[in-house]
């Protein structure tokens, strides 16, 4: 298992502990990257590994500098799999240091990438979702992905589509070699993708599914916590393209906001295709909405949402034409190239 940590001190342990206490753990080996971190990470770490029985299996590596061209996060995923591979692992497990794994989590990656003989196989994992942002907004940001990576899609050889959840991903060593390593993707903002599409691509099978029993640790406190975190690749997403944004944003108020415009626009016949069409958006949300435990009423509210990830979208871009492109955790990962 690697874990890329910069600044995790106030979740790491919880996630540290959860990963020794699986099902399979005899068969686990913990690397955690200290990617420069000013807050006690490592401390956390050890003290986590240290009420364990099993904190012979954590190690904490101390980062290299980043050099030019790497993405802080795939740069200290890079350092942790140096050091992973001597040990020829059957699989890399690359996980998040907010994730609290359930006991059988990776035990029921395993079983689901070698039944179906899946080179990368990733759980997008229950997200926090308590407060008044995080329910408007949480169960919108897993729908929307869902829309851009089906995985069903994903899932099919014969289409090109590949994605992945970042958060917990299991790979076989042997695809990520074909693939052409992590430096293949060493600046890509979007790493989980990029990767799914590096093991596609060169002939390997990727799995997406949900977990409601593993989940992130980060909570979003706030409106501007969201968009920060939207913002941060939703202009990289769309390649940069002020095309693809226009018919992006366009898409998104046609589909999204306008049935509820003809609800007031005085027609009758106009109102009701636009009643039935929000009726209809409402329903596919509901499934989302019923995972994440919400009162069904909530997806009622999914024309918000797109209006709010429509502005967060306009300022990525905006960020990354200012060259700010990217920003997280006091580094700029998605500059704009001159």
């Amino acid at each position: 298992m690697i874990i890329p940590a910069r600044d995790e001190a106030d979740v790491i342990g919880r996630s540290v502990s959860s990963l020794l206490h699986q099902s399979c753990i005899e068969d686990l080996q913990i690397l955690i990257v200290d990617d420069n971190s000013s807050d006690g990470t490592a401390d956390a770490v050890l003290r986590a590994a240290s009420a364990s029985a099993q904190a012979e299996r954590v190690r904490v590596i101390t980062g290299r500098p980043l050099p030019p061209g790497w993405s802080g996060k795939l740069w200290a995923v890079q350092q942790g799999i140096e050091q992973a591979a001597p040990l020829n692992p059957d699989f890399f497990l690359l996980t998040d240091a907010d994730i609290e794994h359930a006991p059988d989590n990776v035990a029921r990656l395993v079983e689901t990438a070698e039944s179906g003989n899946y080179d990368l196989a990733s759980f997008m994992v229950m997200l926090h979702c308590r407060n008044l942002a995080e329910k408007l907004l949480i169960p919108a940001f897993v729908f929307f992905f869902l829309l851009l990576y089906p995985p069903r899609w994903i899932g099919d050889p014969r289409r090109k589509t590949a994605g992945a959840a970042g958060g917990c991903m299991l790979l076989s060593p042997a695809a990520l070699d074909r693939a052409g390593g992590i430096e293949a993707i060493r600046h890509e903002t979007i790493d989980d993708c990029a990767l799914a599409r590096a093991v596609k691509r060169t002939g390997g099978r990727v799995w997406l599914g949900l977990t409601a029993d593993t989940r992130s640790l980060r909570a979003y406190n706030s409106f501007a916590e969201i968009e920060r975190m939207i913002a941060r690749t939703a202009f990289n997403q769309l390649r940069h393209s002020a095309w693809l944004l226009l018919a992006t944003v366009l898409a998104m108020l046609l589909v999204f906001v306008l049935p509820l415009t003809l609800l007031g626009s005085g027609s009758l016949r106009l109102a009701a295709i636009g009643a039935a069409v929000y009726l209809l958006i409402s329903a596919a949300y509901l499934p989302m909405i019923r995972f994440y435990r919400l009162n069904p009423l909530w997806a009622l509210t999914l024309p918000l949402s797109a209006v709010f990830y429509v502005a967060a979208t306009v300022h990525s871009a905006f960020k990354y034409w200012l060259g700010r492109g990217g920003e997280w955790k006091g580094r700029t990962q998605d500059a704009r190239r001159q």
